[in-house]
């Protein structure tokens, strides 16, 4: 746990840091842009970005970290496999993409402005195949690399946006996208000298094997990624007003605001994935992953709480054009709550090779997504988007635990985790109760917020967290 917490620290503070200062973005790019619908086409091309990157490593960062934990595969020929592979098939997308860039915008609906599509699509090729040396770096334990060259990222994308949109006066969709294809290539080509593939060779065996054990969890990705994104790129589609770039703006905008939760998640996936597969050969494992299950839980909660109480200075994130849609964050927040336990539970089904499953659940998820969007979007807008997202998540987290518990039984401390829910039910029913009821100042609203978490903050301590097990000044308290 010790050595979890470790690593979570130091890929949550690249992820945390890198995330806050893409936070910058989202106030230069809603103040910035002269319409909501700007800010629209922003958030559903990067929509169709996030699809094409899961199809295009098509489960083999996930496949490398299980083959290249196995005794009986040598390490170094794992990885030359999946890195060789990864570059082939995203040289060759590439390629297509630059061929046929003019009919794929066509049919995405942006047939003025088909150089989005064409920078963008190259862009997530390279992501792709990049996938692989930063997986390598978190399998040779390497978090400080990973997390400087994460970080190198951000910081030359907000340099190349304030540079094009401040600066120059660029206020011009083309520009953030021009931003993120130059800061992509840059962060690639400083990756590559230490992560090129020393000894071992490439392996058609192993590519087999490890494609054998990759392709269901491309299903798995792809249904997957689908519950994420599908509300952004099908809104234009399905929303029958004549502002569904604007609506779909102020969505994305908002949806913004609740990354935070996003930034531990991803933070968690980051340091938990290569612990586990490395883990399962200790028979201590299942125990470790009830603690780390009960910990993240905990940890998603106080985060839940906190957005929520501090809701009133989040906004600022966005130009208040956009505030209309703030009250779908705490949805957002439960949703990204649901995806991380979901993640969590998911490793079940990847350590004892039935990937299958996983593909079941995310065309389950990715059925009940389709059809409340379908019904939902055009009567309601983009609250059926969010609502989609979040009873999507909750039905299959709710599917992996039945059925992984008779599969792999993990003892997770329901007694201990349905208490925090609870207490976290709890706390936002009693917060909601004052303000839409009793007390409307936001300044009286947020000190009982305070004091709400610090009641949360006490629990925690007295149950789980105890002062006394603190570095330093641990030794101060009983």
């Amino acid at each position: 746990m010790k050595s979890l917490a470790k690593d979570t620290v130091i890929y949550g503070a690249s992820s945390i840091i890198g995330k806050f200062l893409n936070y910058l973005l989202v106030p230069l790019y809603t103040y910035a842009l002269a319409r909501t619908s700007d800010y629209g086409i922003v958030t559903n091309i990067y929509a169709w970005t996030a699809l094409l990157l899961v199809i295009l490593t098509y489960g083999m960062e996930t496949g490398f970290f299980r083959f290249v934990n196995r005794e009986d595969y040598d390490p170094k020929s794992v990885y030359k496999t999946a890195f060789v592979t990864l570059l082939c098939s995203s040289a060759v997308f590439t390629m297509l993409v630059i061929v046929f860039h003019q009919p794929i915008a066509n049919v995405l609906g942006y047939a003025d402005h088909s150089e989005f599509v064409e920078m963008m699509f190259a862009t997530v090729a390279v992501d792709a195949f990049a996938s692989i040396p930063f997986a390598y770096l978190r399998y040779q334990k390497k978090p400080i690399r990973f997390a400087a060259l994460k970080l190198l990222f951000v910081i030359l994308n907000i340099g190349f946006n304030l540079l094009f949109l401040v600066v120059l006066g660029k206020n011009d969709v083309f520009y953030i996208f021009l931003s993120n294809i130059l800061a992509t290539l840059i962060q690639t080509v400083c990756l590559l000298p230490m992560t090129l593939p020393r000894g071992g060779q490439f392996s058609v065996p192993v590519l087999k094997e490890m494609l054998r054990y990759s392709l269901p969890l491309l299903v798995l990705g792809v249904a997957g990624i689908m519950n994420q994104t599908l509300d952004r790129i099908l809104f234009p589609y399905l929303y029958t007003g004549s502002d569904a770039q604007a609506q779909l703006g102020i969505y994305g905008a908002c949806f913004k605001v609740a990354m935070v939760m996003m930034m531990f998640t991803q933070a968690f996936r980051y340091a938990y994935e290569p612990f586990v597969f490395a883990k399962h050969k200790d028979r201590q494992s299942v125990e470790a992953y009830a603690d780390a299950m009960k910990y993240y839980i905990i940890f998603s909660y106080l985060i839940l709480l906190g957005v929520v109480f501090y809701l009133d200075i989040f906004r600022y994130i966005v130009s208040p054009a956009y505030w209309e849609g703030l009250k779908i964050v705490p949805v957002v927040l439960w949703t990204y709550v649901f995806q991380g336990i979901y993640f969590n539970l998911s490793f079940w089904y990847k350590l004892t090779d039935e990937t299958k499953w996983g593909a079941y659940f995310s065309l389950i998820g990715l059925a009940i997504t389709l059809v409340i969007q379908i019904v939902g979007v055009p009567v309601i807008g983009y609250w059926a988007s969010c609502g989609s997202s979040l009873i999507c998540y909750f039905v299959i987290m709710l599917l992996s635990y039945f059925i992984g518990q008779k599969k792999a039984p993990v003892p997770y401390d329901m007694k201990r985790i349905g208490g925090y829910t609870a207490l976290t039910i709890g706390l936002l029913a009693v917060y909601y109760a004052l303000r839409l009821y009793y007390i409307s100042n936001m300044w009286v609203m947020m000190g009982i917020g305070t004091l709400l978490i610090a009641l949360y903050l006490f629990v925690m301590t007295r149950q789980d967290f105890p002062l006394s097990g603190l570095p330093v000044v641990g030794k101060y308290f009983k």
